[in-house]
């Protein structure tokens, strides 16, 4: 039988991420399956949950997707033996205003699937309020149920004996505790951490993270603390129209950010997907109906993508008769030029009329729908949802002439749409 678990914590940077590899990888070494999912729009994180498990990981968003559509999604873990949910920030932490089935927050994947959360509760200077903070997460919705704590970083016996006392008079159960170990820490960047196909150490990683968890977190316990679980059977494929026929995709180390489940939709809608990197100089098959150039980090390759000129007069030449599609850094290749964080300027495709420079960093990250002028197959009633966008970029934009705007609504509130530019054979998306 299938048991589910949610694993989250009070804020960011607590060490969701590295608990929920130790622990797929050390569950995983004793025999069992185990299905990872990631609350929120992450492209990353999934990515580092398939090297522990072995097994493509997805994303589940309460505000993007509706309730069937998430369950349709969860129930690739229906042959596992555990399915592990990481959560994204704080456990409620969401948007104001709600999107399709909630908030986005990861209290809602939980509430929704059943799963109880296991907490990460990072002590770091303070003994007896960790466990007020553990158990005012627990109480603040009802339909959330807590499994317990597994406490990261403590600094000593005696720090972790007063946490452990604290949490004990507070009702609350902890399955672990964790003493700082610097050996498995993961590497970060902008946009969270270097992606797991950067890093030729990530298994090895991994397998110390599961080794160490295994000494100081009670896995028999956190296994039995999991709900058994039933995927509906009647859960419905996801309702996802193809951009196109023969989709050509750029895909290589600055063009990774892709949900896997978006992917396997088109093709089982029938689509056809013709991969080809820009870092090696490929331009997009010449017989495909569509362009698609989705996010990643195409700034620290800015260079070497501006002097590959097959890709770039490729990508102009099929944009004279065809759509092309960018998102996040692929949005910013289509513009101009593009300015990295040492201030080199370099230039773009010139698809439409904006530069990004990452020369002065502007930390800005939003989630919300736009209002598309006309249709764009591949971006509307994904995963059961109207169009949405998550952008999240350290970066400035400047409009170099004048564009066609779509309009971009954030999610928090009712503030004028911000405006996001496409030219006439070009649409993009932010």
């Amino acid at each position: 039988m299938t048991a589910g678990l949610v694993i989250s914590a009070s804020a960011s940077g607590v060490g969701k991420t590295t608990l929920t590899l130790a622990l797929a990888r050390a569950y995983r070494n004793r025999g069992l399956k185990v299905q990872c999912l990631k609350s929120g729009p992450d492209y990353i994180d999934p990515a580092f949950h398939a090297v522990a498990t072995g097994r493509a990981s997805v994303n589940v968003d309460s505000w993007a997707m509706a309730s069937d559509a998430i369950a349709h999604l969860a129930s690739r873990g229906a042959d596992a033996d555990l399915v592990l949910a990481e959560g994204s920030m704080g456990l409620f932490d969401g948007v104001a205003a709600r999107g399709v089935s909630g908030t986005g927050a990861t209290a809602d994947i939980a509430e929704m699937t059943g799963w109880p959360v296991l907490l990460v509760i990072d002590p770091s200077g303070q003994a007896q309020t960790a466990a007020a903070i553990a158990a005012g997460l627990r109480d603040f919705r009802a339909g959330v149920r807590l499994a317990g704590v597994v406490l990261n970083r403590v600094a000593s016996a005696r720090h972790e004996a007063l946490v452990r006392d604290a949490m004990a008079g507070a009702g609350i159960a902890v399955l672990g505790a964790l003493p700082r170990h610097a050996e498995i820490a993961l590497p970060k960047r902008h946009l969270g951490l270097v992606q797991a196909e950067e890093q030729a150490e990530i298994d090895g990683l991994i397998s110390e993270a599961a080794r160490f968890v295994t000494g100081h977190v009670d896995l028999d316990a956190v296994l039995q603390a999991a709900q058994v679980w039933s995927p509906q059977p009647a859960a419905r494929s996801l309702d996802i129209t193809p951009p196109g026929q023969r989709i050509a995709l750029a895909r290589d180390a600055a063009f990774s950010f892709v949900y896997p489940h978006m992917l396997e939709a088109w093709r089982a809608a029938g689509a056809e997907i013709v991969t080809f990197s820009p870092l090696a100089d490929q331009g997009p098959d010449a017989d495909a109906d569509v362009c698609w150039l989705p996010g990643g980090y195409p700034e620290l390759h800015a260079g070497r993508l501006a002097a590959n000129r097959r890709f770039i007069g490729g990508l102009r030449t099929f944009a004279e008769t065809r759509p092309v599609h960018g998102e996040c850094g692929g949005y910013m290749v289509l513009g101009a030029a593009l300015t990295d964080a040492d201030g080199v300027h370099h230039e773009m495709a010139g698809l439409l009329g904006l530069e990004t420079s990452y020369a002065k960093r502007r930390m800005h990250l939003a989630i919300g729908s736009p209002n598309l002028p006309h249709p764009c197959p591949g971006t509307v009633q994904a995963c059961g949802c109207a169009a949405t966008s998550f952008t999240t970029r350290p970066s400035s934009r400047s409009p170099t002439r004048r564009l066609r705007w779509c309009a971009m609504r954030p999610a928090r509130s009712s503030r004028k749409p911000d405006r996001g530019g496409a030219t006439r054979r070009a649409p993009s998306s932010i």
